[in-house]
């Protein structure tokens, strides 16, 4: 098959998506490589082409018609805002998980690059209440073990919570807790919008060993309605530098003595790791 040929097809069959997008408004990855025979990799490719050229709009593991209304989730919307620093705290978060961990991971774009970032791990079980994340495991991970928490749909922000998804905790004990809190507020702790996600996310924190903070420093002094957690709750704060990272400092540095004090780490640089320190 020459280039040309080869061209040829790739157009037709990203006129034959953009023709599938009118029908159902969205579109999967695994829906794209099942219906033409080609692999996940070119079909997100035919995607993002489709999406530079203004024909669509990327969302994770597919795409939404720019011409049929469709709600898109919160998640989504958010996937876009201070990434790089996301990357570089999800980044710095794998120096602290070793193959063979089980990782309770909380909801949230943060969460999704550092499962992002998994890709050299070998031996792995992800315990979320996120069904993103659960997908991007499944399409990206195949060495990664994940186990979705039961419970009720939060629509518009695909995670579970409720009596079942803490029921389902229970059960469980896991080495690291991996949690995005939607703020930090000097005066009370971390925080987040819903009641129900504060509920969550401390009871994944109670049935892991350690708690890992992953927090872009933009959301130091955010607005935050409902507090899950204290400082002296989590052994790490990951955070990229900012204004926000100081005001955290400086909250740590007013934790009583008889209080445990979180280590707070720099994202903009990978630290030795935890257990090789001394």
């Amino acid at each position: 098959m020459t280039g040309s040929d080869r061209h040829f097809f790739s157009d037709e069959r990203r006129a034959a998506i953009l023709d599938m997008l009118e029908r159902n408004a969205s579109i999967q990855v695994s829906d794209i490589a099942k219906t033409f025979g080609v692999s996940v990799v070119t079909a997100r490719s035919d995607l993002d082409a489709l999406a530079d050229a203004g024909k669509l709009r990327r969302t994770h593991g597919g795409a939404v018609s720019l011409k049929k209304r469709l709600v898109v989730s919160t998640q989504d919307r958010r996937v876009n805002i201070n990434v790089e620093a996301k990357r570089l705290i999800a980044k710095t978060a794998t120096n602290y998980i070793h193959d063979g961990d089980t990782v309770l991971l909380d909801s949230g774009t943060t969460a999704l690059e550092f499962v992002r970032t998994l890709g050299a791990f070998t031996s792995l079980t992800i315990v979320t209440p996120d069904i993103t994340i659960a997908n991007v495991i499944d399409e990206t991970l195949p060495r990664v073990d994940v186990v979705m928490l039961g419970g009720t749909l939060r629509k518009g922000h695909r995670y579970v919570y409720g009596p079942l998804a803490l029921s389902g905790l229970a059960h469980i004990h896991a080495d690291i807790a991996v949690i995005c809190p939607g703020s930090f507020v000097a005066s009370r702790g971390f925080m987040t919008e819903f009641p129900q996600m504060a509920e969550l996310k401390s009871a994944l924190m109670k049935s892991a060993s350690t708690s890992i903070a992953l927090l872009d420093s933009s959301k130091a002094n955010n607005r935050g309605t409902y507090c899950f957690a204290n400082l002296s709750d989590f052994q790490y704060v990951i955070m990229n530098s900012g204004s926000g990272t100081q005001m955290v400092s400086d909250a740590i540095e007013t934790i009583s003595e008889y209080e445990f004090r979180p280590t707070l780490v720099s994202a903009d640089f990978i630290p030795a790791h935890p257990q090789e320190e001394v």
